[in-house]
């Protein structure tokens, strides 16, 4: 055997078969949930192409051939490649602003034919790359506010771009990227105040600017008082000082002025002001997490505010769903695709109603029950155990991922590991959250599982090159295990 031979068998080598068993398991389980909720017993053509599940197959079938490619691919294609990637992602991102196609109020679709693509999704095939790749570069560090920012850059561009598609469900799942920060030896301090600024971000629709001032000053020196640890009398003094100092301002204002004061004006004028004494003590004692610290709280205080103007460009529809999750209005259209939806997961029982049996979905009660909610048909059909294995599958796959990462010998291949399991993790959570009434509907797919052409052939892209660079760390290993 030559050694171009030897070379071509050795390809193979190495991929992890228990994780291509959870893939191959998870792919055909949402097809057979797909073809249940598409099903017409009434079809004089059942292998048509106008049938979901039919489309479904194709794309898999391509899917499968994709990832054949990949394996076949050299792995260090990803990391010389990876800005360029990342370029062309974007680029396809704004190219939806300019000819896409709506679709359930998000302009994120470009049609092809009869098939409908959404580039986000290969979006975060690309963005993941290009994390990886700035992430291992020999002088990077979290520690580097510099370094923080320019990853904080890369992340926020496509984000930006999904706010102006009002596709913003998806560009939320670029926030799952804090868990693989934290990871790599992200700051717990600093994690903290970015999980609080999402929470008060959606809890802006509740409470007033000053409430939301206020928690963010509070969470924002704790913060800084934790990172210093041997600080907190005197973060306890400077927010002490700071509510005192914007009261009295505020009480000698309207004295002077009279009506037309506000104190959310003032505190925050108070703040910015006693920001510029945090940086110069943060400069003399070289404290230089604390600029990550201001500099986060600097952007959260400009950013709460934008919460009234991306409510307002949703669809209606979309902002009655915001409303109704949190409280703020009792609309059953608005929550009639939840509520159906747990309707049907809660008379599955523990067994289901059987294959193919399963009432509100085969009967279209149940909206959306082949993308989106498509939990709910396999909850109705397959009962508790049903629900329960498709979540033991994810799981597993997602906790093999990170596996993959944590035997990588290089950075970018454990940085992408990490951002594909992440992906994976918020996207389960959030589609069965939004099922079962704990999340808001956001039109997040369940990875592998839901309809979509699009998704599953990037979300097998995706995983696919995980696979590739955990196949050739593996190699390089003079024994491996494949358990």
């Amino acid at each position: 055997m030559t050694a171009r031979d030897r070379n071509s068998v050795r390809l193979f080598v190495g991929v992890d078969r228990v994780a291509i068993l959870l893939y191959v398991a998870l792919t055909l389980f949402g097809l057979a949930a797909i073809f249940s909720a598409s099903w017409n017993e009434t079809s004089d053509a059942p292998l048509s192409l106008d049938h979901n599940y039919m489309k479904q197959a194709m794309w898999l079938g391509l899917s499968w051939v994709a990832a054949i490619v990949i394996l076949l691919l050299d792995s260090s294609v990803w990391h010389k490649f990876a800005y360029y990637i990342y370029g062309f992602g974007i680029l396809a991102l704004l190219s939806t602003l300019a000819i896409g196609t709506t679709v359930n109020g998000a302009k994120a679709w470009i049609a092809i034919g009869g098939f409908r693509i959404q580039p986000m999704e290969f979006a975060k095939i690309a963005i993941a790359i290009a994390t990886a790749r700035m992430m291992s570069e020999y002088s990077f560090s979290l520690g580097k506010i510099g370094d923080l920012f320019r990853l904080a850059a890369l992340l926020m561009l496509p984000l930006g771009i999904a706010v102006l598609q009002n596709d913003l469900g998806s560009g939320l799942v670029l926030g799952s990227f804090l868990f693989m920060l934290y990871r790599e030896g992200l700051n717990n301090w600093i994690c903290v105040p970015i999980l609080f600024i999402a929470t008060l971000f959606i809890l802006s629709f509740v409470l007033t600017p000053v409430t939301l001032l206020v928690a963010l000053i509070t969470v924002f020196t704790l913060s800084a008082a934790m990172m210093m640890r041997d600080k907190w009398l005197l973060c306890l003094k400077y927010v002490a000082s700071l509510f005192l100092a914007s009261i009295l301002l505020y009480l000698v204002l309207c004295v002077a002025v009279g009506e037309g004061v506000s104190y959310y004006a003032t505190l925050f004028g108070v703040t910015l002001a006693s920001l510029v004494a945090v940086v110069v003590y943060a400069f003399r004692k070289s404290l230089r997490q604390l600029y990550v610290i201001v500099a986060l709280f600097f952007v959260s205080s400009m950013i709460m505010p934008t919460s009234d103007i991306v409510f307002s460009h949703l669809k209606e529809h979309q902002q009655k769903r915001i409303q109704s999750f949190l409280g703020l209005v009792s609309d059953p259209a608005a929550d009639y695709n939840v509520n159906k939806s747990k309707e049907a997961i809660g008379s599955g029982g523990l067994l289901g109603k059987g294959y193919l049996q399963g009432a509100l979905t085969r009967y279209r009660l149940v909206p959306e029950r082949h993308t989106d909610f498509i939990f709910s048909t396999i909850g109705e059909e397959l009962g508790f155990v049903g629900t329960l294995t498709i979540l033991l599958l994810l799981a597993a796959f997602i906790l093999r991922l990170m596996r993959m990462g944590d035997r990588q010998q290089e950075t970018f291949g454990r940085v992408y590991c990490y951002c594909v399991a992440s992906i994976l993790l918020f996207h389960v959570l959030i589609n069965i959250g939004m099922t079962i009434g704990l999340m808001p509907v956001m039109g997040i797919p369940l990875p592998f599982v839901s309809y979509g052409g699009s998704s599953l052939f990037a979300f097998t892209i995706m995983v696919f090159i995980a696979f590739s660079l955990d196949a050739s760390t593996r190699r390089e290993l003079p024994t491996y295990r494949y358990i």
